[in-house]
């Protein structure tokens, strides 16, 4: 059971009392509760001023955010059965929402475990313990997933960023049973091979399934440039989905390798081309070369990492979608995403429009798109709601 009580300052519950989560270093009671007495990953209760019960949480108390809770309103253990319920509540709701093995089991504080992310791919798993609170309780993890899925294997991708600036350890190991380097996926009814050990992130992006889906009505007999493609989750689908022609634009020949590893696997390879390079430089040269598309999507990593980045990233967003355009035809179909968590939906159709002015068109949204329901929303923790999709038209004012 927690051992100790972790106080907050007199009407620094605001946040706490509408359900948040997270509680920062300057809300704690300094006088009550020493950030200095703790250790990662040390249980303890959560208590306003008064000694109101806001749950149970692991302490980060060299970190800003020193304090996450895992139980809301409650007192208990971190230990492999809660972790059973917490896993069984997650499974379930994907289970709902999809009918094959292949999505994002955990996400974090959404689904009351944060620090983890545990991506599913039929019977493997890929998890991330983001913090050195989490990684404390690493083996009542591993054992509670064993108990609930038997996985054949069970990969740990510590090469995060927040790992990395937390000073941990960056080993990818399997620890249960075996992974293979690659292993199959489904999505939206397309196949695909994931690079899990040596892959971006957990080798594999399921948040845009949704907004991929959709693109099957928009693409078919067109020509496609996937921007930013990695192993080709837009690229291949709008193949498969029955674009004559795609293009897929990344910086990494093992990516593009991906690609073709991926259009081979669904019979599409012979319309599927890549071109590695620099995104802006790469598009800047299919401009001069004469190139043009009837789709363009582009999704870059996050451009804005930290809140005080969001000028710099505004002003690459606008560059990558002003260059979108410029290799866009008139009458087609602008793909704009980013997974910037500091970047609002409204400043990111703000970007393209800007874009558009700059590439003397006009645009016009058709649909917007979102993460997926494994990657649910917790209406409190506005951070959990990164994702962004924007379809727009460019339109073509010559029609006749």
């Amino acid at each position: 059971m927690t051992t100790a009580d972790l106080f907050l300052r007199k009407g620094a519950d605001r946040r706490l009392r509408g359900g948040h989560l997270w509680v920062y270093s300057n809300e704690i009671d300094s006088k009550r509760c020493n950030l200095g007495d703790f250790l990662p990953g040390d249980l303890v209760a959560v208590r306003s001023a008064e000694g109101k019960l806001f749950g149970s949480a692991y302490m980060e108390p060299h970190a800003l955010i020193c304090a996450r809770i895992f139980a809301p309103g409650e007192l208990c253990n971190l230990d492999s059965a809660l972790f059973c319920r917490r896993l069984a509540s997650a499974l379930a709701g994907r289970q709902a929402a999809f009918d094959k093995p292949f999505y994002r089991l955990v996400y974090g504080d959404s689904d009351l475990l944060p620090g983890v992310v545990i991506d599913r791919f039929g019977q493997h798993l890929v998890v991330q313990l983001n913090n050195a609170g989490m990684e404390r309780y690493r083996e009542a993890l591993l054992q509670a997933l064993q108990e609930l899925l038997q996985p054949e294997g069970v990969l740990l991708r510590g090469d995060s960023r927040s790992r990395r600036e937390s000073g941990l350890a960056a080993d990818i190991e399997v620890v249960a049973g075996e992974v293979p380097e690659q292993v199959p996926l489904e999505e939206n009814g397309v196949q695909f091979i994931a690079p899990v050990h040596g892959g971006q992130k957990t080798g594999w992006f399921y948040d845009h399934r949704l907004s991929r889906a959709r693109l099957a009505p928009w693409v078919s007999g067109k020509s496609v440039l996937d921007v930013y493609s990695y192993i080709g989750g837009w690229g291949v689908q709008a193949g498969v989905f029955g674009a004559s022609a795609v293009c897929c634009l990344d910086s990494s020949a093992a990516a593009l390798e991906g690609v073709r590893i991926n259009a081979e696997l669904n019979g599409i390879a012979g319309k599927v081309a890549v071109r590695q390079g620099s995104a802006p430089e790469t598009m800047a040269h299919m401009q001069v070369e004469g190139l043009s598309f009837d789709v363009v999507v582009l999704d870059p990593p996050a451009f804005i990492q930290r809140r005080k980045d969001v000028k710099k990233g505004m002003a690459a967003y606008r560059r990558i979608n002003e260059l979108g355009l410029r290799l866009l035809r008139p009458g087609g179909l602008l793909v704009s995403a980013s997974c910037s968590m500091h970047l609002a939906r409204a400043d990111l159709v703000t970007a393209m429009q800007q874009a558009a002015v700059r590439a003397d068109c006009q645009l016009r949204i058709v649909e917007q798109g979102a993460q997926g329901p494994d990657h649910p929303i917790h209406p409190a923790i506005p951070e959990t709601e990164y994702l962004k999709a924007v379809f727009a038209r460019k339109l073509d004012l010559d029609a006749s």
